[in-house]
């Protein structure tokens, strides 16, 4: 072996082994077994999937209508969508640059015989065309790993779109359900204000009669007073809900008033709530897999990063007609930063730091789902348990109202006591109303944290 073989040898032995790199894998992540088994068992939820049209459970019509009229027009949703079109083109743009560019060159040139020094009066032209062809020929995978990121943004995009879409749903399915539990709130309180108002009316002729005392008129005028200001926030909730269904799709909210929606009382689910376990939810919510893919891109960063410590080589070439005649040329072009290896170890640095950072990521969204979900269901259970006893509440007060405006007509008791039961009647009732508006609520948060169904959203439009 010469000395100069002898001199290169090694450097030459680990460039070629170099060229084998394997773009590094995304680290792996580690879900706690609890996390993956059932949640918590309360008769509200049943272990079954969720399904990816969740919002059909209420079975209500009108409901689905205005979903699909979120979806088709929410303003949000167009740009999650043209996000995900800047990340599609990207990866595109990544998987093109693994590939040799060409390009055509073409020149004319016109020699005018007036300038030159000569007898000859006849122009001259020259005629030049060139292809040429450059290609980055990717050793250690610099190239391969900025394919894979970009894959991976684009995979994190997809599931961002999937979470404005569970959110535009969402928000849709909850001022439908606030709009229709403000509407029987308002029918509840109007039915309350007018038994009361004939009870005042009732009372008064009772005061000229001389049978109560002013005392009495003004408890049951004050009573009557109480509920009629509680019906101005119903109806500010019902415009707003109204308001924000116009919003999310894409519509100017004064185009609200042209809605015309019509419900009794805010939809119920007919059964237990679908909520599946732990391990369909790390792969359901979007949130999730926008993190893990986000993790995947930054591991492959790595390989970027790690490509800058080795030579980049380019082949390039031209060939056609240059100057009157056929030419043809090419040539490698090697660059490589060395020995000054600072820039390289700095990119490589904020690489791995980038890819803790993502990692750390996923940690949080992976704890911040498991807990949403769990709370979303103790929250749902107690509302459901409080308004089961609410409503038998409204029934003990309806039969104690009954009982006391008995006892107050046969004298056996003072007016006093029809007011004090008018007043438990009223706010019993106005409590249940309240708290069918919160079952609603629950019952959307829920699955707003289950990660509504979807498992692969839809293609960009």
């Amino acid at each position: 072996m010469t000395p100069h073989l002898s001199r290169w040898s090694a450097p030459l032995i680990a460039l070629t082994v170099s060229a084998c790199m394997s773009v590094p894998p995304p680290p792996e992540t580690v879900v706690p077994p609890a996390a993956a088994g059932p949640f918590a068992a309360l008769p509200v939820a049943s272990i079954e999937a969720v399904p990816d049209d969740w919002w059909r459970l209420y079975d209500d019509p009108q409901l689905d209508a205005l979903v699909e009229a979120s979806l088709a027009a929410n303003a949000d949703l167009r740009v999650a969508y043209a996000n995900l079109d800047g990340a599609r083109a990207a990866l595109k743009q990544a998987q093109a640059a693994r590939l040799p560019t060409t390009a055509l060159e073409s020149a004319l040139t016109v020699d005018d015989p007036s300038n030159q020094p000569s007898a000859a009066s006849v122009s001259a032209s020259d005629w030049d065309i060139a292809a040429t062809a450059s290609w980055d020929i990717d050793l250690f995978g610099r190239l391969r790993s900025g394919a894979l990121a970009a894959r991976a943004d684009a995979e994190a995009q997809q599931a961002a779109l999937d979470g404005v879409r569970l959110a535009v749903v969402a928000d849709t399915v909850q001022a439908y359900v606030e709009f229709c539990a403000a509407t029987r709130a308002i029918a509840e309180a109007r039915a309350v204000s007018a038994a009361q108002e004939r009870s005042v009316a009732l009372v008064r002729e009772q005061f000229s009669a001389g049978d109560v005392s002013p005392m009495e008129v003004s408890q049951v005028a004050a009573l009557a007073a109480s509920t009629r200001a509680g019906i101005a926030p119903f109806e500010a909730g019902r415009s707003n809900a109204l308001y924000r269904i116009a919003a999310l799709q894409g519509r100017a909210p004064a185009e609200a008033r042209t809605l015309s929606l019509t419900c009794n009382a805010a939809p119920r689910l007919k059964t237990a709530a679908p909520v599946g376990d732990g391990t369909a939810l790390l792969v359901r919510r979007p949130d999730l897999r926008e993190a893990e893919r986000k993790l995947a891109a930054a591991a492959a960063r790595i390989g970027v990063a790690r490509a800058d410590f080795y030579p980049k080589v380019n082949l390039g070439g031209a060939l056609g007609l240059l100057g009157g005649g056929f030419d043809a040329v090419a040539s490698p072009l090697i660059s490589w930063a060395f020995p000054n290896m600072a820039p390289a170890r700095a990119k490589m640095a904020q690489a791995r730091a980038s890819e803790r950072a993502a990692v750390a990521g996923w940690e949080v969204a992976m704890l911040k789902a498991l807990r949403e979900v769990e709370t979303a269901l103790a929250a749902y259970d107690a509302e459901v348990r409080r308004n089961r006893d609410l409503g038998e509440a409204v029934l003990q007060a309806q039969a104690y109202a009954r009982r006391a405006t008995a006892r107050v007509r046969y004298g056996d008791a003072a007016g006093l006591l029809q007011v004090d039961a008018e007043r438990t009647v009223a706010s019993a009732r106005l409590a249940k109303v309240q708290s069918d508006l919160a079952v609603g609520q629950a019952e959307v948060a829920l699955f707003r944290a289950l990660g509504g169904g979807w498992r692969n959203g839809p293609q960009a439009r």
